[in-house]
């Protein structure tokens, strides 16, 4: 059984789809002690799930771009940013990023909601510092973590939280970190009202799908 670290590293995934298309996701991930495995557990609802399952390989970045990390968690990137192929394999890793990490699988186990992925480390580049702590940085990324538990935690504990991260980001943020705050809040105002608005249909003319929205 593999040792792994118990703090979690929040960065991006890089899959393959289907169709050799590039799924960026983030990802919470744990190093084991030696630093050569990584342990990856996806949702088995997630689109980095099925493309690990299929294709046993990824990129684990660690990068300070909060503001990435923020949009790849809310599926809103459209344009990728640059990235740079892995010699030998049909992946590319971002340009920008602070170090990556090419993973091949070594185990798996996928009897739980959460799959769990031990995956080998067979490669990988330091392409700069990472820039150091920042509230806002850390503020984003709790956002975002917010904005995919809209209709799983309560609207106004999303809200009050979203509330308390605020300063942090208008005092220790840049611009575009405090632009990226406040495109979430606007992204959680529409899913708390989309929410709200299925589970109007649900109560009057729709409640063929009431199972569906809860």
């Amino acid at each position: 059984m593999e040792s792994y670290e118990a703090s979690i590293i929040e960065g991006l995934l890089i899959t393959l789809n289907e169709d050799r298309s590039v799924n960026l996701s983030p990802m919470g991930v744990r190093f084991s002690n030696d630093k050569q495995m990584v342990l990856l557990r996806p949702f088995k609802t997630s689109r980095s799930y099925k493309n690990l399952a299929r294709g046993a390989e990824g990129v684990f970045h660690v990068t300070d771009d909060a503001a990435l990390i923020a949009r790849a968690a809310l599926g809103d990137v459209s344009v990728l940013p640059p990235m740079t192929p892995i010699n030998g394999t049909d992946l590319s890793y971002l340009t920008d990023a602070c170090r990556w990490h090419y993973l091949k699988l070594d185990s798996q186990n996928i009897s739980g909601m959460r799959a769990s992925f031990n995956m080998r480390v067979a490669d990988y580049g330091v392409i700069r510092d990472f820039m150091g702590f920042n509230r806002a940085k850390n503020a984003l990324v709790e956002a975002a973590i917010l904005a995919t538990r809209v209709g799983i935690l309560p609207d106004e504990q999303i809200q009050t939280h979203m509330e308390i991260l605020q300063p942090s980001v208008e005092k220790t943020g840049d611009i575009l970190e405090r632009e990226t705050f406040l495109y979430l809040r606007s992204r959680i105002l529409e899913k708390i009202a989309e929410a709200k608005n299925s589970a109007n249909d649900c109560t009057t003319t729709k409640k063929e799908n009431c199972d569906a929205v809860r």
